[in-house]
């Protein structure tokens, strides 16, 4: 396969060269760098590279370019390579011109010129974009190839597995694709064997689960140790924010997450009020770059493993896992997070995983291209998961039992909403019932008292949120949904915390439990933003460090 090309675009010559020098000094080995004297030539080298099927991983264009700006061409070439990652060079006197440009061309970043250094002031920026563009490139499929029908539940389980842990995989309706055919015959499989997995060495995996396949791609899923200084369950915004903080202090980590790193968060495919990310992150990206930093600082990270059981032991809490392994620590953080509650409706158990879909399901959204798809809910994962199907489905409808957004939603979402042709907002409305042959075809709803019954593809559920908390038994106290009390929320009337064991006050993330900590959506009276969760997660850790010194 070729080099990916990185491609310069300056109407200024000198400029120009200095560009090209400076990208072929520094990523000459990995990528084929390009340039063009104009906009104009520029799309004439796009549509060549499009016509050879080339990969472009980065244009970097200057904003003051005659006949056509910057921005103009990097609308115009992103449309030819969406996947490219965008970078705009300006002037000082231009900079409100590159911020228009974040919202108007989806510019990923913009640079001031002169960038001298290099070393400081262009290579940082090019080395993290590339790397965003590297870990979502899909270059001639060579990956692990998934064979099963297009309304497996089984699937789709496997899909939002390896599309979440970012493992690159094609799949292939088993009904459909002549290589699906050519593979199961060649395997000597059947209907009953499916899903099947083919991994990139030509092995293959009958009736294939997540566990099966994380340990055929290499993701850990035992831990190293039989102890530990800390231990983090969920690697949500919460878990991962604590893991680097503990693993960057020194402390032993281990992060054990039963699906894959990100959590909810990591499902939303643009969250655009995150500190520091002004044209906006995707949860996926987020959550690899925090599991990267975290791997790092040297904590350990199983996926997917679950914790079924917590044991107390002295001053030593044991947790044991679905497959009747146990781990040690002395200090444990709690950011399980929350799952979205089930759809009590009828219909819905039968159908869920065949089109009744639970939080984005983003590896599901390509396949419903040109089809009309209902959203449930109106809290802003909601809002993200109605923005992104937008761009594939021909129709978006979000349910809400509610008047308006205005409550539950933050108000940049329902601008971007409300501008949104194909959404619709259906208020005071209620999913009564699903129903379909083998998968999802028709929606039954109740409107303001009146039924009504819509024809749709797939049905996205965020509703209520339900914490993972059943696992800590009675050794740990919470509310009536199940969410954790910390520090001043554990006191009764009287000030005072019943059964408390030590002559001090709970920590302020310490549960009724002295050295288990909760951090997220999981502890009551939370923030439900990915910055608190990444806060809190933090915090847990400076606490974590004062209870181990009292040990």
């Amino acid at each position: 396969m070729a080099k990916p090309v990185l491609m310069a675009i300056d109407d200024d010559p000198e400029v120009l060269r200095a560009v090209s020098r400076d990208l072929k000094r520094r990523y000459g080995d990995r990528f084929r760098v390009l340039d063009a004297p104009s906009g104009a030539a520029g799309l004439e080298l796009v549509s060549s590279l499009e016509r050879r099927q080339e990969p472009l991983a980065l244009f970097i264009a200057d904003q003051r370019m005659p006949e056509m700006s910057g921005t103009a061409f990097l609308t115009k070439a992103g449309a030819r390579y969406p996947e490219a990652k965008r970078v705009l060079l300006t002037a000082y006197a231009d900079t409100g011109s590159a911020i228009e440009a974040i919202n108007t061309a989806r510019v990923d970043h913009y640079l001031l010129k002169p960038w001298h250094p290099p070393e400081e002031k262009l290579y940082p920026v090019l080395d993290d974009v590339l790397d965003d563009w590297q870990a979502a490139f899909k270059p001639a499929f060579q990956g692990v190839r998934l064979i099963d029908a297009r309304w497996s539940p089984a699937a789709h389980l496997l899909k939002g597995f390896l599309a979440r842990n970012q493992i690159p995989y094609l799949w292939l309706d088993a009904e459909r694709h002549a290589e699906a055919r050519r593979l199961l015959e060649a395997a000597g499989a059947g209907v009953d064997d499916l899903p099947l997995v083919v991994c990139p060495d030509g092995s293959l995996l009958l009736r294939a689960s997540p566990a099966l396949v994380a340990e055929k791609v290499g993701l850990r899923t035992q831990a190293e140790a039989t102890y530990y200084d800390l231990i983090i369950t969920g690697a949500g915004p919460a878990g991962l924010g604590a893991a680097v903080y503990g693993g960057s202090e020194g402390l032993q980590t281990l992060l054990v997450e039963r699906d894959a790193p990100g959590g909810q968060a990591g499902e939303s495919s643009l969250i655009e009020n995150y500190l520091g990310f002004p044209a906006g992150v995707s949860g996926a990206e987020l959550a690899r770059r925090a599991a990267a930093q975290a791997r790092r600082f040297g904590v350990q990270v199983l996926v997917p493993q679950e914790v079924t059981a917590l044991e107390v032991d002295g001053p030593y809490r044991r947790l044991r896992f679905a497959d009747g392994r146990m781990v040690s620590c002395h200090a444990l953080v709690v950011a399980t997070g929350v799952s979205y509650r089930r759809l009590e409706v009828p219909g819905a158990a039968d159908l869920a995983g065949a089109g009744v879909y639970y939080g984005a399901a983003t590896a599901e959204v390509a396949s419903l291209r040109g089809q009309d798809v209902v959203v449930v809910g109106g809290g802003n994962s909601a809002g993200q998961a109605a923005m992104h199907l937008s761009r594939f489905a021909r129709r978006v409808s979000i349910v809400i039992r509610a008047p308006d957004l205005s409550a539950s939603m933050s108000r940049y979402l329902i601008d971007r909403l409300a501008a949104t042709p194909n959404v619709t907002i259906r208020s005071r409305t209620q999913v009564v019932g699903v129903a379909g042959d083998g998968h999802l075809e028709r929606i039954d709803l109740d409107v303001a008292g009146a039924h009504e019954s819509l024809e749709a593809a797939a049905l996205f559920v965020f509703i209520g949120a339900k914490p993972r908390t059943d696992w800590l038994g009675e050794h740990v106290r919470r509310d009536a949904q199940g969410f954790l009390l910390t520090g001043i929320d554990l006191a009764g009337d009287d000030g005072k915390v019943a059964h408390w064991p030590l002559a001090r006050e709970p920590y302020p993330l310490e549960t009724s439990l002295p050295g288990v900590f909760a951090a997220g959506d999981v502890r009551y009276g939370s923030v439900k933003r990915v910055a608190s969760g990444v806060g809190e997660g933090a915090m847990a850790v400076s606490l974590v460090h004062r209870y181990l010194a009292t040990l």
